[in-house]
């Protein structure tokens, strides 16, 4: 995409809310968009990116997201 808000679907709101819970604990603020926002089975995380963010921020992004998923 090229807009600076990137969704990761990650099906059920369970499973949103809780990897939104552990990035929260790794230093990261990605919220989980659920039902009714969103169709049910296709909650997700909100990703915004910036010019703000380095290099650096996307890797622990990306870490952590392997971590946790």
């Amino acid at each position: 995409s090229a807009t600076p808000i990137q969704g990761l679907v990650l099906g059920e709101a369970t499973a949103a809310v809780q990897t939104a819970a552990r990035l929260r604990e790794a230093g990261l603020y990605c919220p989980a968009v659920r039902p009714p926002t969103v169709p049910k089975g296709s909650a997700r995380l909100r990703i915004t990116l910036s010019a703000a963010h380095h290099r650096e921020d996307l890797t622990q992004l990306v870490t952590a997201l392997r971590e946790i998923l």
